[in-house]
């Protein structure tokens, strides 16, 4: 499906980027800033997964990042109909499942919350992802009702997998970092 040569080729010197039907959008367009975000996240993923060793939780996002280059493509084609086909990447709804079954399980295995949690501990990489993946969530929103809601869905429930993710990581760690309110006062 895909097959790079060349790495440049020039046709986006003058602001523009061409999506999956051959059509061309400014770099500035709201599709473009999702794509962008959603890319960031899964880098941020990436970054997140080097400092793990549970193999079990890295399987799991490495799927997310396959996921997330599914769910670029989603984004990169333009146009109505969210069904996949051939040479037409969708987010479907065994996607958004799997990842339900994946918190689930996860958060099995956690204490109820009894404060919020802070961005740290050994989790704190998974923390920024999260976040990101909040942001590329904003981002894909503003393209509706041109996204396919799958897609939408996924991303909402995977700040949820990785909020749970980050808690089972600082389980295994000594626990999460919790906010004590009016601590500074």
């Amino acid at each position: 499906m895909v097959r790079l040569n060349r790495i440049y080729t020039r046709t986006g010197d003058e602001g523009t980027t061409g999506l999956s039907d051959g059509s061309r959008i400014a770099k500035t367009d709201v599709r473009m800033q999702a794509i962008g975000d959603v890319d960031e996240a899964n880098s941020a993923i990436g970054v997140a997964i080097a400092a793990l060793t549970d193999e079990a939780l890295i399987a799991q996002l490495t799927r997310v990042q396959n996921d997330l280059f599914d769910l670029g493509a989603d984004l990169a084609t333009p146009g109505d109909d969210y069904e996949p086909g051939a040479m037409t990447l969708r987010i479907v709804s065994a996607q958004v499942a799997r990842i339900e079954a994946e918190i689930d399980a996860l958060n099995e295995h956690v204490p109820p919350l009894t404060s919020f949690v802070l961005p740290g501990g050994a989790a704190a990489s998974l923390h920024l992802a999260r976040a990101i993946v909040r942001r590329a969530e904003r981002s894909a929103v503003a393209l509706a009702p041109h996204a396919n809601t799958q897609a939408l869905v996924y991303l909402n429930r995977l700040s949820d997998f990785l909020f749970v993710a980050c808690r089972h990581v600082n389980l295994n760690a000594g626990g999460d970092v919790l906010w004590v309110a009016g601590a500074n006062r």
